[in-house]
């Protein structure tokens, strides 16, 4: 792979949702990662959180994985692991360990409470860490119970995307001269940093704690989503005094109107009609599109926005750069698919490998 992370090694311990998605960014944009399966994991086929890996299977119960994953470790620039806290340092893999034989190492952890606090040994999902921040409150309609912005909040803006920037900030560091050191990436505290503007209109008098009120969620009409005359939908986001005129101006209305108005006068037309009639205008409007239709809109093909990778239509590594452009991404490989070659790598002859197999250490 290329990218500016080339060079770099990560292990990740297979897990699900942010932790996966950590390690996806750190692969997409060069980063080699080896990726330690466990017998029983749950997997998705072909899953886009998996791509361009290497992946050795182990089962962990046995010594003997235990001591290749810290051999992985001794020479890995970094470890990510998504556990309850206390699990790797039952199985003698937790960080005082790890960074005792390799100084260097950034061992990254994701969980959904963190390492520490009342919670931190609780389950919980993505829904769970962001209600208590406070922000899932502020999503949905007035007059029904919060609605879920799918994972993507907590498990992937405030777990996975959080867990990729401290490895790389920690990363830099030891590039910079200092030393490894552990990252404990909770859920629900990136969650909660995703609503700093949020919390910060309330401060400042600006937001009311109620569903549908308040300017970015849905109670500004000019900010919200209509169905059209075909029952597809419509989404407006014109805020700014010259984007608010040029929406008005296509729609054919003045002033402040109400939503009702707003949304009688998208009835009015196709979702195509109205996408055709604002093109090129400063409206802020786009179509609401499924997840069949995205991949194959005009902006989003140009773009390259999604590939397919191994038949599956998936996002496209993102952001993107000048000098260091990331590589197309590789399909996620079968659990253990790596295992012989990894081992090899690190100076396992083939009759040690083969004994591995055989005492099923190695999957």
């Amino acid at each position: 792979m290329a990218g500016p992370l080339s060079g770099l090694t990560i292990v990740e311990m297979a897990g699900l949702g942010p932790g996966p998605f950590a390690a996806m960014m750190l692969a997409d944009h060069g980063a080699r990662v080896i990726r330690i399966e466990r017998p029983g994991s749950l997997a998705v086929p072909n899953d886009p959180l998996t791509r361009s890996r290497e992946s050795i299977a182990l089962d962990l119960r046995q010594e003997e994985a235990r001591e290749i994953v810290r051999k992985l470790a001794e020479s890995a620039d970094g470890l990510i692991e998504g556990y309850r806290p206390g699990v790797m340092e039952r199985l003698n893999l937790g960080p005082d360990e790890l960074l005792k034989s390799n100084p260097n190492l950034i061992y990254g952890r994701v969980t959904g409470w963190g390492q520490t606090g009342p919670l931190a040994r609780e389950a919980g999902h993505d829904i769970n860490y962001l209600a208590l921040t406070g922000l899932l409150s502020t999503i949905g309609e007035a007059d029904r119970p919060p609605v879920p912005p799918l994972n993507l909040v907590a498990d992937y803006g405030g777990g996975g995307l959080m867990l990729a920037f401290g490895m790389v900030s920690a990363l830099l560091h030891v590039q910079r001269g200092g030393q490894g050191q552990v990252i404990d990436a909770a859920m629900a505290d990136g969650a909660a940093l995703c609503g700093a503007l949020i919390y910060g209109l309330r401060a400042a008098g600006a937001w009311q704690d109620l569903r549908g009120a308040n300017l970015l969620d849905g109670g500004e009409p000019l900010y919200a989503c209509y169905r059209s005359a075909d029952g597809k939908e419509l989404a407006l986001g014109a805020i700014e005094p010259q984007f608010r005129a040029a929406l008005l101006n296509g729609l054919g209305l003045s002033g402040s109107p109400t939503k009702a108005q707003v949304a009688e006068a998208i009835a009015q037309r196709t979702r195509n009609e109205w996408v055709e009639l604002f093109r090129g205008t400063d409206a802020c409007v786009a179509p609401v599109l499924s997840l069949a239709e995205a991949p194959s809109y005009p902006h989003n093909r140009e773009r390259g926005t999604f590939v397919d990778i191994g038949g599956v239509v998936q996002p496209a590594p993102a952001p993107r750069y000048s000098e260091t452009p990331s590589g197309r991404p590789r399909p996620p490989r079968p659990a253990g698919e790596d295992g012989a070659a990894i081992l090899e790598e690190f100076g396992y002859e083939a009759d040690a490998i083969a004994e591995l197999r055989g005492k099923g250490v190695l999957l």
